[in-house]
């Protein structure tokens, strides 16, 4: 079991991480939205390294974001303020009854797009085109519900 101080520490650290995770996430989506994909540049991925790479960076930081919050932010943020701490779906949902997150259902629609991304890249140009948009619509959930819950450790801790 870790201590309230030990918490805080993990807490501090994540805070940390995930600043720099918003930061890098941010980049790759301008970089995304500014190379206005379409069906047409997402074919020719396999002959455009430049193209891979960045949506390998997209698709890598969406994740990483998206997992450190969610696995690893969001419980030790529960158990900060003593909330009870279950699966994903479970802190989910109770981070939207604390107003810390939007909507539950956009979480578990990032998840499935996060899949998508990762699944869809190599065998259908629509599909991941389909997600890529969803993401870029949806991806500023992530950097809200990273604020809002650094605000209240910030907010509890001092």
């Amino acid at each position: 079991m870790t201590s309230p101080d030990n918490n805080n520490f993990i807490i501090e650290r994540l805070l940390e991480i995930t600043d720099k995770e918003v930061i890098y996430f941010q980049q790759s989506k301008i970089r995304v939205i500014n190379s206005n994909i379409d069906i047409k540049w997402i074919e020719a991925i396999e002959h455009n390294p430049q193209h891979s790479e960045m949506l390998d960076a997209f698709v890598a930081r969406f994740s990483r974001i998206q997992d450190t919050i969610g696995d690893k932010l969001l419980p030790a943020i529960l158990k900060f303020n003593l909330e009870s701490v279950g699966s994903q779906l479970d802190n989910l949902f109770r981070a939207e009854k604390l107003g810390w997150i939007d909507s539950a259902d956009d979480w578990i629609e990032l998840r499935g797009l996060r899949n998508s991304l990762v699944h869809e890249y190599m065998r259908s140009p629509e599909k991941l085109l389909s997600a890529l948009k969803k993401v870029i619509q949806l991806g500023d959930t992530l950097i809200k519900t990273q604020n809002l819950l650094a605000s209240n450790f910030k907010n509890k801790s001092n």
